[in-house]
């Protein structure tokens, strides 16, 4: 097996005016994620927030410790996200299974020293994406499905972005220290994804799209809400999202995506809203 990670600065909103096409890619875009019999690790300065893909085909893979976080292990210090994309697989923590079915998330606490995937099918292999923050006490590991989510109905067809929220790691679900996950699923026939926008200085978030059929994209729009910026992506790739700018993406067909924060505030409805017709 093979973990292969990169670490990603912070940039000031001002600097990011400036940015090209490839240098905001560069920045912001996580291209690879999935790939199999390996875990690739994307750790950035934004709330030092870990983005990762473990795809255990051939072999189980370990998620062990990488050298920007100076650990004995993985999880000495953070609490873990993993949400299943893929066949059916199993999470070990410390030698203890966790089954999760397809669009089944994990929650792992601070402290774990062990975490390793394994799929039950190679044929039809589990596909875990993670997400990763800093913690400040241990918490107990908890198995979400979407049965235990808070589901929210929004928006609607005549506005393209009909859309179910599955809340899977928030806080009157499950207890962490500062991470967040969800998973949002848009009906046929919508496009638009968190429309309206919205700004929160007190998170950053990553999005993690998926479900994208073969030949399409999605253009997702970030930067401030008067200066706006966009990166088209495509299936299983996810972008970093700065607390200064809006998370929002139109796509040529529907799709599902997996969004992720941290930060000082655990309130899900904490943002600053901007209309569809203040944007920039």
């Amino acid at each position: 097996m093979e973990i292969l990670f990169e670490e990603r600065f912070a940039a000031h909103y001002q600097d990011v005016k400036n940015y090209d096409t490839e240098k905001l890619r560069k920045e912001f875009l996580i291209e690879k994620l999935m790939e199999a019999d390996k875990i690739h690790l994307v750790y950035s300065h934004y709330d030092r927030y870990i983005t990762g893909g473990a795809v255990p085909v051939n072999e189980a893979l370990e998620l062990k410790t990488i050298d920007p976080l100076k650990a004995n292990y993985f999880c000495e210090r953070r609490e873990l996200g993993i949400i299943n994309v893929g066949g059916d697989g199993v999470v070990e923590l410390d030698g203890k299974a966790y089954l999760l079915a397809f669009k089944e998330a994990l929650y792992v606490g601070k402290g774990t020293k062990s975490v390793v995937f394994k799929s039950n099918d190679a044929a039809r292999p589990a596909r875990f994406y993670m997400n990763s923050t800093p913690a400040h006490k241990e918490l107990p590991t908890r198995h979400i499905t979407l049965k235990d989510a808070n589901v929210l109905q929004m928006g609607s067809q005549q506005t393209s972005n009909e859309r179910q929220i599955n809340q899977l790691l928030i806080s009157k679900i499950v207890e962490t220290c500062q991470l967040q996950m969800g998973m949002t699923e848009l009906r046929p026939g919508s496009v638009w994804n968190t429309m309206p926008a919205h700004t929160h200085s007190r998170r950053m978030e990553v999005y993690f799209y998926f479900e994208v059929p073969q030949g399409q994209a999605v253009c997702h729009f970030m930067g401030q809400p008067q200066e706006t910026r966009h990166i088209w992506m495509v299936n299983e790739q996810a972008v970093i999202s700065p607390n200064w700018s809006i998370h929002s993406a139109a796509g040529t067909s529907n799709y599902t995506f997996i969004w992720g924060m941290a930060g000082e505030n655990l309130d899900y409805s904490d943002m600053d809203i901007v209309q569809p017709n203040e944007l920039k």
